[in-house]
């Protein structure tokens, strides 16, 4: 009696095993280059986990098809499905067996091998593809040329065609050239260019390109009529293997470049922009060259987006200073797949004159306090203490005076306001306290204001606080 119910689940166990029923197969194990081949599926029994198969023979599934069936046994309903996966095969291979889960049982389909023939060199096919590569040993980053030639015989009628280009996986495609057709022969040829850049190193494939044909065929059906049907081709292009190599550490570009700056001048007036345009020109990753921005000190410095076209960079940077600068060379560093090494590139470095330079006149300024100060330290030895005595009694006595009267505060309500409409005025006179946090960031947004094509908004009570604070007018 005990072991009966384990008796029990066993038999149970075995029947739903009898009622579960996995098999798998292919229409053809043996083709051309081209053909199409149907893998197809056959599940029976409950709780069936359907598989999910994107890919097969490290080939794309083109279409998938489904049919079920259920019917009763012994009273228990028994679910058929059977499911189908078309896939063009383009070399000789192997599907693996595939685990389905029934239940709580696992199943596995048997191996299945594929032969896949070379297609014919005749002379005479309808449609040839092929891929061809300007290059097979290459860096990461580093451009180059994948030609796609579709000829096509121009005798050949069909209803229909669909193509589908080849794929990249792992290559980032900078450009795809208009298609050229031209004539050769009893051919039609399509060429189409590809830029690629190889995203990483290893040895990376080209998938194959495929055109797809539609074309009528009469047959006799059963009843001895002619009937017209749509037969589909396919027409593969050749894989393309590539070796691509790591780039030196360090180095982020690879390609040859010439590097070059348009100035209009090297003069200009104070806190007025000095507009210059950075050009790089060449073929290579251009994608990866970063801002030429550079970090002058006591420079303020705008730098627009870096614009690429027609292999040509270009980005423009403005100068804002109230004195004379100089601006660094700019240059960029490489590594160049012709001569094998790495190449670094720069302009010459740039002195700026800014006219009537603030850092001058404050120089001359200071000059000549100092000479007044040294004066007055003399005349001031030269005199006797009882003169020192008087005049000191004198100033003491004028100062209580002006403390008394305030005569300022009658000064003050004649004078006219600065207009914070005069937003260039307002800058030069704030440029001298630029250390202050707040007066940088006001700084920062009447340069904007002036100088770049972006609308700021000042905050007006921010600045009124600050010309209030540092007594400006």
């Amino acid at each position: 009696m005990k072991n009966l119910g384990k008796i029990l689940l066993l038999l149970l166990i075995l029947q739903n095993s009898l009622f579960a029923d996995v098999s798998a197969s292919v229409d053809s194990t043996s083709v051309t280059v081209g053909d199409t081949v149907t893998y197809t599926v056959s599940l029976s029994g409950e709780d069936i986990e359907k598989p999910s198969i994107k890919s097969l023979c490290d080939s794309d599934i083109i279409s998938t098809g489904s049919s079920t069936s259920i019917q009763s046994i012994n009273g228990k309903m028994k679910s058929s499905y059977e499911l189908s996966y078309q896939f063009i095969p383009t070399k000789s291979c192997v599907i693996k067996p595939l685990e389905i889960k029934i239940g709580s049982d696992k199943f596995l389909t048997k191996e299945i091998k594929i032969e896949v023939k070379a297609m014919s060199n005749s002379a005479d096919k309808d449609f040839i593809l092929s891929l061809h590569s300007n290059k097979k040993e290459l860096y990461v980053g580093e451009e180059f040329e994948v030609s796609l030639l579709i000829k096509q015989k121009s005798s050949v009628r069909f209803i229909d065609s669909r193509f589908t280009p080849p794929k990249f996986n792992g290559f980032w495609v900078k450009k795809e050239l208009k298609p050229q057709r031209y004539e050769d022969g009893d051919y039609i040829i399509t060429k189409v260019v590809y830029v690629l850049a190889p995203q990483r190193e290893s040895k990376q494939v080209i998938k194959p390109a495929y055109i797809k044909i539609a074309s009528r065929i009469k047959r006799l059906n059963s009843f001895g009529m002619m009937n017209q049907n749509v037969k589909w081709k396919h027409y593969l292009s050749n894989e393309l293997e590539l070796d691509v190599k790591p780039l030196p550490n360090g180095v982020k570009l690879v390609g040859s470049f010439q590097i070059e700056y348009e100035l209009k001048s090297n003069e200009v007036e104070v806190n007025e922009p000095l507009n210059l345009t950075v050009k790089v020109r060449g073929n290579g990753n251009f994608e990866d060259i970063e801002s030429f921005k550079p970090y002058i000190k006591g420079v303020n410095i705008f730098d627009e987006k870096i614009s690429i076209k027609n292999s040509v960079l270009t980005q423009d940077i403005a100068f804002v200073s109230d004195s004379n600068f100089t601006i660094p060379p700019f240059s960029l560093e490489f590594f160049n797949p012709d001569t094998k090494k790495i190449e670094k590139i720069s302009t010459k470095e740039i002195l700026v004159n800014v006219k009537n330079a603030k850092a001058k006149q404050d120089l001359n300024i200071k000059r000549e306090e100092n000479k007044i100060e040294s004066k007055t330290i003399i005349n001031y030895e030269k005199l006797s203490y009882l003169k020192i005595a008087i005049i000191f009694i004198i100033g003491l006595s004028s100062g209580i005076v002006l403390m008394l009267l305030s005569p300022w505060k009658y000064i003050k309500k004649g004078e006219k306001s600065m207009s914070l409409k005069d937003s260039k005025v307002i800058l030069i006179k704030l440029l001298p306290y630029k250390d202050d946090l707040e007066v940088a960031n006001i700084i920062e947004e009447l340069e904007k204001s002036l100088y770049s094509k972006e609308k700021v908004d000042i905050d007006k009570k921010k600045l009124k606080k600050l010309i209030k604070k540092y007594n400006i007018s």
